[in-house]
């Protein structure tokens, strides 16, 4: 009975691959080859547009001919490709010949796969986002696999976990999270791989759109999570701690826990010497306080306040808006909207044109107004001046932040004046106050106040300080060095001047 059983499972498992097997075969790109001839009779199904032609037939077709295979198993072990598995599961068949597999059968009953995708995909080059005067000139790609081997190649150690899932009904992308054993935190590991299996969408193309799904808070302006596309940030943060998640098909890398202080850092900081670095890191989070504050103060003080406008300040003031027919409020708008259309623009077209519309558009329009009467030059000034601090922020979905939150000090300077921007500012606070990366406050280490942890905040301190990881991270090993040996310079030579 036991036997009877097997069997005509064997059977209705054989049928079931035959069926889909012809079902497959509605796509003029897939393939069915039987062979009858001896010595071994054998069928071959494959998608011609997902595997590499070489492989087929330098790996697999020879071996296939040999008189020496009478079995799926020998076949197995003769084929020189590692990633190669016998399977009679239906389920698994289809997904590994939707990764580019070739399905060999000698009979109904069992079928072997072997994996001969075609990889086609650019070349690594340097970060055009990102990019950075010194340091590794290395940007992430569309390949999963050539992601991953950038990122093991910065941390050669066995620590080192890569943990792959599938999801998306439709799309099956397959992503990977990365992080360090005994380094790590489990709770974000175990917290990003449930946000990512909890994903219900049928269709997910790039880590833009999966960032948006795993945030803490979707619907803030903020984002939560930081977005690289440079393999020696992802390395070095998850040293640190963090958790970091690659996209098949995607060529940014996405990291958490992240806290707002950490959207402001440029890598480069890491390449320079650590009194440059600090210089360089306040004058761009001074560069994006003046950014989000410029215009709404320009407009709440000449409509509200123009009694604290010096004697002198204000006679200037005053000329250059003699002729203008607006209000603040309707001036700035104008100035605003035409600066984003000229970014939007430069963005969308090729880049030696964007390069041409956006300079000589600003150009042009900012002399036209002027000349016009339709903006003041001050207040153009301070447009262009906001403009570049804006471009500032290292990482592009904090910048879009940042633009955003312009308009709305706008309108409350408009409505309220100084207090209208009080206001704002305090709600903004708040919501920060609330926000949280992967289960950590946002604005930490200055909410909850963590002065251990400011040595690579708003400044960056010598790297001999750098002997403890930041204990927001709540790693299982915040030791990274000894501090003390590090801070000693124990010369072996010496070398005396005056010999």
């Amino acid at each position: 009975m036991r036997h009877e059983r097997f069997g005509k499972q064997s059977e209705q498992q054989a049928m079931t691959i035959s069926a889909n097997l012809q079902e497959l075969k509605k796509s003029t790109d897939f393939l069915i080859y039987h062979q009858e001839k001896k010595p071994q009779p054998y069928s071959i199904s494959y998608y011609k547009s997902l595997i590499d032609p070489e492989i087929l037939h330098r790996d697999i077709l020879p071996y296939l001919n040999s008189e020496s295979v009478t079995s799926l198993s020998k076949l197995c072990e003769q084929i020189p490709i590692t990633d190669k598995k016998i399977s009679c599961d239906w389920k698994e068949i289809e997904e590994k010949i939707l990764r580019g597999n070739v399905l060999i059968q000698f009979s109904e009953h069992e079928c072997l796969l072997v994996e001969a995708a075609l990889f086609e995909g650019r070349e690594t080059n340097a970060p055009e986002v990102e990019f950075s005067v010194v340091g590794p000139k290395e940007a992430f790609v569309e390949l999963l696999d050539r992601n991953m081997n950038l990122i093991r190649k910065r941390l050669p150690t066995p620590k080192l976990r890569f943990k792959e899932i599938i999801i998306s009904e439709l799309s099956k992308v397959r992503v990977v999270i990365c992080y360090i054993d005994g380094i790590t935190n489990e709770e974000y590991v175990n917290t990003m791989t449930q946000r990512l299996m909890d994903i219900e969408f049928d269709f997910i193309m790039d880590s833009t759109m999966l960032i948006q799904m795993i945030e803490d808070n979707s619907k803030s302006l903020f984002p939560q999570l930081v977005e690289t596309e440079r393999p020696d940030r992802v390395a070095s943060l998850l040293a640190y701690g963090q958790v970091a998640v690659l996209v098949d098909g995607s060529p940014n890398a996405i990291l958490g826990p992240a806290p707002l202080a950490g959207f402001f850092v440029a890598y480069e900081d890491y390449y320079l010497p650590w009194n440059m670095a600090s210089f360089f890191r306040l004058i761009r989070i001074f560069g994006v306080i003046f950014s989000i504050v410029a215009t709404s103060l320009y407009i709440a003080i000449l409509t509200y306040h123009s009694e604290i406008i010096p004697n002198n300040l204000l006679k200037t003031i005053i000329s250059s808006r003699v002729n203008i027919p607006f209000s603040p409020f309707v001036e700035v708008i104008i100035m605003e909207l035409s600066i984003e259309l000229l970014r939007e623009s430069s963005i969308r077209l090729p880049l030696r044109g964007g390069q041409t519309i956006g300079t000589v558009g600003g150009i042009v329009l900012g002399t036209a107004a002027v000349q016009a009467s339709l903006s003041s030059n001050i207040l153009l000034i301070l447009v262009a001046l906001s403009a570049l601090a804006s471009f500032t922020t290292p990482l592009y979905r904090m910048s879009n932040t940042i633009r955003v939150l312009r308009f709305f000090l706008i309108i409350t300077a408009q409505v309220w004046g100084l207090l209208g921007i009080f206001i704002c500012g305090m709600f903004i606070l708040c919501h920060l106050l609330r926000l949280k990366s992967l289960g950590i406050p946002y604005l930490v280490p200055f909410y909850p106040l963590r002065t251990t942890d400011f040595e690579d905040s708003l400044v960056r301190t010598p790297y001999s300080h750098f002997s403890l990881r930041p204990g927001f991270f709540r790693t299982k090993n915040p030791r990274a060095f000894d501090g003390k040996n590090a801070k000693a310079k124990k010369d072996k030579v010496r070398i005396d001047v005056d010999e």
